[in-house]
Formats: C-alpha cells, sequence, structure tokens
C-alpha cells in the first residue's frame, strides 16, 4: 500500500480537514480545546490509535513556539509536578490506546470528551491553595486522558483556575505544562510503536491546515470578544464529539 493509501475519503476526508482548521483556531486563540475538538473528529476519519499521534505532530511547531513566553512567567515547580504525575499516569493511558478495541475505544473518547466539555463549561473551581499530592494527582489523571486521547488540558486548565492566579501567569503554567506533557506522550508514543509512516498522508494534509487555524485563531483574539469565542469553541467541542460517536457512522463513513 503506498503512503497515500492511507489518506481517507470522501466525507472522513471532509472531516479530518475541518477538524484540523477549527482545532487550530482554537489553539492559536486561547491554547485550549484543540485536543477535544480534533480527536473525536479525527477519530472518524483516520481511527482512534491514528488520531492521538497525528494531533502531536501536527501541534509540534505551535508547541514549541510559545515555551520561551512561558518559561519566563510559569511556576517551573508546580509544571515539574504536573509532569511527574503525567509520568505515573501516561503508561496506563498509553496501553489503552494500544491494546482496547477501537469502537470502545472510540466511545470511550466521546464520553470523555463530553465529560471535560461540561467541566471546563460549569466554571468548576478548586480549592486556591497549592497541594502537591493534589498537583501530583492532577498530572496523572492527564497522563492517562494524554494517553488514551492526547487531551492532558482540561483537568490541569481546572486546576489552574482554581489557583486564582494572574491570566498572564496561568496561561503561562498551562502552556509549558503542554509543551512538557508533549514530550513526555511522544517519549510513550514512540516506545508504544504509535508512530508509524501511516501517519505521513494525513499529516501532509492536516498539518498545513492546523497551521493555517492557528494563525487565524491568534489574529482572532484581540478581535472577538472572549467570552463569545470560547461559547463557539463549547459548541464546536460537543459537535466534534457528538460526530465522533459510532451510532453515526453508517452516515459518515
Amino acid at each position: 500500500m503506498s503512503l497515500l493509501g492511507t489518506l481517507p475519503a470522501g466525507i472522513p476526508l471532509v472531516i479530518l480537514v475541518v477538524g484540523a482548521l477549527a482545532s487550530g483556531v482554537a489553539r492559536g486563540f486561547s491554547g485550549f480545546g484543540a485536543a477535544l475538538i480534533f480527536i473525536p473528529l479525527a477519530s472518524v476519519a483516520l481511527g482512534p490509535r491514528m488520531a492521538a499521534p497525528l494531533l502531536l505532530l501536527i501541534d509540534f511547531l505551535p508547541m514549541i513556539a510559545l515555551v520561551p513566553g512561558a518559561w519566563r512567567l510559569a511556576d517551573r515547580r508546580e509544571v515539574a509536578w504536573l509532569s511527574l504525575g503525567v509520568v505515573a499516569g501516561l503508561p496506563f493511558g498509553v496501553w489503552l490506546l494500544a491494546q482496547a478495541d477501537a469502537l470502545t475505544l472510540r466511545w470511550l473518547v466521546a464520553g470523555v470528551i463530553l465529560a471535560l466539555l461540561a467541566m471546563a463549561a460549569s466554571g468548576l473551581r478548586f480549592p486556591a491553595t497549592p497541594n502537591r499530592g493534589a498537583t501530583l494527582g492532577v498530572g496523572a489523571v492527564a497522563g492517562v486522558l494524554a494517553g488514551v486521547a492526547l487531551v492532558p488540558g482540561p483537568p490541569v486548565m481546572a486546576w489552574l483556575l482554581g489557583r486564582r492566579l494572574p491570566p498572564a501567569t496561568l496561561r503561562a503554567v498551562f502552556n509549558l505544562f503542554l509543551a512538557a506533557s508533549g514530550v513526555l506522550t511522544a517519549l510513550g508514543f514512540a516506545l508504544a510503536g504509535l508512530f508509524t509512516t501511516a501517519l505521513v498522508a494525513p499529516l501532509l494534509v492536516a498539518g498545513p491546515i492546523y497551521a493555517l487555524g492557528t494563525v487565524i485563531g491568534a489574529r482572532l483574539f484581540g478581535v472577538v470578544p472572549t467570552l463569545l469565542f470560547r461559547r463557539i469553541c463549547y459548541t464546536l467541542i460537543a459537535a466534534a464529539a457528538l460526530l465522533s460517536l459510532p451510532v453515526l457512522d453508517p452516515i459518515l463513513r
């Protein structure tokens, strides 16, 4: 089979393109929500075992670009404890991704996405006082989610919101954490053999579109009211999760 043979066609290809563009816009605007949009849609087009490694590859350059600014502002000690938690939870998540039944995994990913969306949209707050054990626990949950669907962000974002940090500091801690967890997840995926040549064709299609989306999102940051844009992101995330449900396969595939 040629490399192009792994590229979906028809509606699945359209879903992959739309997912790459929408998730890139969300990434560029707020740094949050890219995986929640991309993973369920790419899982429809490519399957869950290809969706997470593909997002890790297309998000590499945007992730690295945000590190210098985040390094200067972030509480690097807290990021280190969160990352240690990721190390603890990641192997289980990667094992699930590599071994679980693909259909079951798709139901699981869709359910997790919807649950995390509800948590993010509810405005849930955690106690403001930092706790090392709780920080490790949050990191471990993020690690499992990173391994299964590359979505370590929502539990960490909820935890940071509970810390009542200044917006610039919160964004810096979050972006530095995403970079650290991305490196750790890449190592776990590599050890599990999830980076394969089958990703080349989808990468060549989704990568540039995702990059374009991040540029659009960054420019929208100063134009679109934040509250309105976040509501749009929540709607896109919900739609992505619902469209990924296996029950819709006869229509979408």
